[in-house]
């Protein structure tokens, strides 16, 4: 779930004016002056460089080409190796170390595709998180603690501190052959847990929150979006928070987040995908949602007027039957809905 708190990180900035959306990412990260576009279904062949510059908007809506590789993935399920690597934390220039592990032997950091004409879900969370952290002058755990965690009473935390530790649902294992559960016993490799050994914080895993507490955020944001006063100051402006809600992406762009999330009409904003229709039986048009590592999935309904936030601590999350629990849970909270309208 670190995806949304980063992007509204993101744009906090922009509302300080400490950066804009068409700004040169390269101005803080030099590594990003050279890009290459690799062949389709290539990960290592180099079709042609780059044209078009990195920005903020091309981060905060998934269009910047940049994808998960599956190089050095011990299983297709397995998080990239990105996340996993154990020794990039002992660095002594972690976010260098980090990109030279997205470009291996290649000439420039890999794009899928020309940056803004299309849709591929990968590092740009994390490219995002060291973009916050070198436009603030803070850590990403500093910075969202100020402007976000502090302000709402959260206890979130890229450190695993160990009174997060002491509530923490632990990870349960499905397996691939018998689709069983297991208690997990470090069947895979996952992100650096020990907040001693943790010198790198990535935007796309590895934040620690629990559903009462993203559910704060959530309400805070449909309370802004809706006009409503707040439970605390508003931390994002109005036009801020709705522009969330506006469709940012191509039409190949639409199409290619619709066939990842097997939602036709699907789109992006600056920091959640976007409903373009109504759900049967679920989230009304309009709305905006995504999910997370583990199985976590969260969405806003301004419409209907509901947030929600749901977790299983799967990984990875597989099967019919624990992919169909989610589906299930929407269409229950609508039917109440309903039921709770026309009483």
């Amino acid at each position: 779930m670190d995806d949304i708190s980063l992007k509204l990180a993101a744009l906090k900035l922009v509302e300080q004016g400490k950066i804009s959306f068409d700004t040169p990412l390269a101005d803080y990260l030099p590594e990003l002056r050279q890009l290459v576009i690799v062949e389709p279904d290539s990960e290592t062949t180099v079709a042609r460089p780059a044209e078009t510059p990195l920005t903020l908007t091309h981060l905060l809506n998934f269009s910047s080409g940049l994808f998960y590789s599956g190089l050095r993935r011990k299983s297709p399920n397995a998080l990239a190796f990105g996340y996993t690597d154990k020794e990039v934390h002992t660095l002594e220039d972690p976010i260098s170390g980090f990109l030279q592990i997205i470009i291996v032997n290649l000439p420039g950091v890999p794009l899928k595709f020309e940056p803004g004409t299309d849709f591929v879900y990968g590092w740009s969370s994390d490219i995002l998180g060291f973009i916050v952290e070198k436009v603030s002058q803070k850590s990403l755990e500093d910075f969202c603690k100020e402007h976000i965690f502090g302000p709402l009473g959260m206890s979130s935390s890229f450190y695993l501190r160990p009174d997060l530790k002491k509530d923490l649902v632990n990870l349960t294992y499905t397996s691939a052959g018998d689709g069983k559960l297991y208690p997990w016993a470090d069947q895979m490799e996952i992100m650096e847990q020990s907040p001693d050994k943790l010198h790198l914080h990535l935007g796309g895993v590895g934040m620690y929150s629990s559903t009462r507490d993203y559910l704060k955020l959530l309400r805070h944001m449909l309370q802004i979006h809706a006009g409503h006063d707040t439970t605390v100051a508003p931390i994002w402006k109005l036009e801020t928070i709705r522009q969330i809600f506006v469709p940012a992406l191509t039409e190949k762009g639409s199409k290619s987040i619709s066939d990842m999330v097997a939602q036709p009409g699907t789109q992006w904003g600056t920091a959640m995908a976007i409903a373009t229709v109504d759900k049967p039986k679920g989230k009304k048009k309009g709305s905006a949602f995504w999910g997370g590592y583990a199985g976590t999935y969260h969405f806003i309904d301004p419409t209907t007027g509901i947030v929600v936030m749901f977790g299983m601590q799967l990984t990875p999350p597989r099967g019919p039957d624990l992919l169909d629990l989610y589906p299930k849970l929407e269409e229950l909270i609508y039917a109440a809905v309903e039921v709770t309208d026309n009483a």
